[in-house]
């Protein structure tokens, strides 16, 4: 299956969510990741991306840009960034000088994901934006972020060095339509969160492949969609690790997530009736099970949505379980790809 765009392969991506496992520390949070990156870049993934979240104890990836150069540094051809960037909540010269930095370190393998949310509460939020109306001005920021990349603000009064001419690709996120509005004006790719925002996916997506404007940055449509993915040998494997993550999105529903659990044999005592469907209504683009199982699932999405790419989030407690998914998802890949 190639995707209908281009005519290439699909791409598969990973997206760390750098969750921090019960009874373990932030610095064996940040190893994992690592090996993780490491792994995935032996089995072919083409980017390895993280979020910036706060005030949360179940995820550690707040200092997102530092992440980046750390997981950058530790391997040597995977694309690295940020799925995404909040960048109300930053300066964006602050970010370009950044990202140009990591891009000067790690040259054409640093990509920055922007986008408009918080990544936390809305106290939290206070605190980091100083500004409550920031993510109003979300285009602009946009715009002049760009601006500090391009090769023509050398005469600009305000210059990002390093950053500057950087070769950086920008990408928006989104987990609504009103992202895809702006990705298709700017003419930039567009990754959507489905793996926990799944309703306004089908929309996005067809907005912004209806509206896409070409630039000097892309000139065609290029989309990527996040799905939650846990494959094992048998189904039963996969759907015993899936609790440690139905675990931590309880804690989603509840306001109060706590670090990634270990899995259990019933979710039965561990959640409400209403906290269960609210639940599996943010899973929807979950796929859990063995290797044909998944594939099903995969190759169902990727004819339904003709996404360009697919960026696959694994939450397990095990960290060879979350090797052997990656495994298998790899599989499929080179299987989807042949068919």
């Amino acid at each position: 299956m190639n995707d209908m765009a281009t005519g290439q392969p699909v791409e598969f991506s990973v997206l760390d969510l750098a969750a921090v496992r019960e009874g373990k520390s932030i610095a064996d949070t940040f190893a994992n990741s690592l090996a993780t990156a490491q792994y995935t870049e032996q089995l072919g993934y083409k980017r390895y991306w993280l979020a910036e979240h706060h005030n949360m104890e179940s995820i550690a990836s707040a200092a997102t840009s530092v992440l980046i150069g750390y997981i950058a540094n530790g391997t040597q051809t995977i694309r690295v960034g940020s799925g995404g960037i909040m960048l109300p909540n930053h300066s964006p010269l602050v970010i370009a000088e950044q990202f140009g930095t990591l891009d000067a370190l790690y040259p054409g393998r640093i990509d920055l994901g922007l986008g408009r949310a918080p990544g936390t509460d809305q106290v939290t939020a206070a605190a980091l934006r100083r500004d409550r109306f920031a993510a109003n001005d979300f285009p602009d920021q946009v715009n002049e972020l760009l601006g500090y990349f391009s090769a023509d603000n050398k005469k600009a009064s305000v210059r990002a060095i390093p950053g500057e001419g950087a070769n950086v690709p920008v990408w928006i996120l989104g987990s609504s339509t009103d992202s895809a509005y702006l990705a298709a004006a700017m003419g930039l790719p567009y990754a959507f969160a489905s793996h926990f925002a799944p309703a306004y996916l089908m929309d996005a997506l067809s907005i912004y492949r209806k509206q896409f404007k070409p630039s000097a940055f892309l000139q065609q449509p290029y989309s990527m969609a996040a799905v939650n993915v846990i494959a094992a040998d048998t189904t039963a494997q996969a759907s015993y690790a899936a609790t440690s993550f139905l675990q931590l999105a309880v804690g989603f529903v509840r306001g109060f997530p706590k670090p990634l659990p270990q899995p259990v044999a019933s979710m039965d005592d561990l959640w409400t009736p209403a906290e269960a469907a609210a639940v599996q209504q943010m899973r929807h683009y979950s796929f859990t099970g063995d290797k044909e199982t998944v594939k099903q699932q995969l190759t169902g999405f990727l004819k339904a949505t003709q996404v360009n790419e697919l960026m696959i989030v694994t939450n397990t407690y095990d960290p060879d379980v979350k090797k052997r998914s990656f495994e298998i998802v790899a599989e499929i890949k080179e299987e989807i790809n042949l068919g």
